[in-house]
């Protein structure tokens, strides 16, 4: 999970641990326990896991609800469980569909590189077979809002509407930010960049756990394949996406700041800018209930 997600759920006093053992883990491993009890709450919430096939390999799917299908992508470095505080409320109204991205969460590839290309071709395939009964509702934060830009890009036919939180396929987030930390401070200064001002501060477990898992889990092996990423962007190309898009921002987000959004917003032909006082960069996590608001707003509107 990202280090800005999990720190707003531990901070935020959304995580539950039992007896001496999971006090340990807590305090040892707080980022393994929390992905574990985001996703034990993703089955509370009434979603199933399965598996859909793709040329990344099994790609693990959360499923759950009814009515329209919502399709959730999280963002580098975290999984399906990121969506566990709106999940509940969501799948009311909607059939949620929550995938870890490629080589996030139980998704293939579970070791080495993870390459855009395989990032995409996993959602794509669990896009599609959803699509096989009509259009589907895309949302995405961070890089699933990349993805989520590139799909509706390539296949506009299985994209009713879209939904991109924090995320974009141009360049130019915020270069300063160290998205993989190797010490206790460059962690802190990560994370609140991520999150708005008025947070509580992260303890220093926390950041510790994010320094030891930022280069062996997913966002570093998601970061080791840089040098290929260009090819997935649409500097230049954003007038060729041809469904209609809605941006939902933390205005407090450091990592892509609201110019970045308004840059998007530009380039697009049909995009609708709707921001988040006082949060940042993983609403769905740090301010879930006024992310809700946010998106059942712009849901409720005619596509732009």
């Amino acid at each position: 999970m990202k280090p800005w997600s999990v720190a707003a759920v531990v901070v935020g006093g959304g995580l539950l641990v039992a007896g001496a053992a999971g006090a340990f883990l807590m305090f040892k491993r707080p980022l393994t326990v929390l992905e574990w009890s985001s996703r034990r709450a993703l089955v509370k919430a009434g979603l199933a896991a399965s598996t859909v096939d793709s040329p990344a390999g099994p790609q693990m799917v959360w499923r759950g609800g009814g009515g329209p299908t919502l399709v959730l992508l999280h963002g580098a470095g975290d999984q399906a469980g990121t969506w566990v505080r709106v999940a509940g409320e969501l799948a009311g109204q909607y059939t949620l569909v929550i995938p870890d991205l490629a080589g996030h969460g139980r998704s293939a590839p579970r070791t080495g590189p993870i390459d855009t290309g395989q990032v995409l071709a996993g959602v794509e395939a669990v896009v599609e077979r959803e699509a096989g009964t009509g259009p589907v509702l895309l949302v995405g934060n961070s890089l699933g809002g990349w993805m989520a830009l590139l799909v509706a890009h390539r296949h506009p036919e299985w994209v009713e509407r879209l939904v991109v939180v924090s995320g974009g396929a141009i360049r130019g987030q915020n270069t300063e930010v160290k998205v993989i930390p190797t010490t206790r401070e460059e962690a802190r200064a990560t994370v609140a960049a991520t999150r708005d001002p008025g947070s509580p501060p992260v303890p220093d477990f926390l950041l510790d756990d994010i320094v030891r898992q930022a280069r062996s889990g997913p966002l570093g092996r998601f970061a080791a394949t840089a040098a290929t990423m260009g090819r997935y962007l649409l500097d230049g190309r954003l007038h060729e996406v041809n469904v209609g898009v809605d941006l939902v921002w933390g205005e407090s987000d450091r990592l892509m700041p609201l110019d970045y959004a308004r840059r998007l917003a530009d380039g697009l032909p049909r995009a609708r800018l709707t921001t988040i006082p006082r949060c940042g960069h993983v609403p769905q996590v740090e301010c879930p209930q006024a992310f809700l608001a946010a998106l059942r707003g712009v849901l409720r509107e005619p596509v732009p």
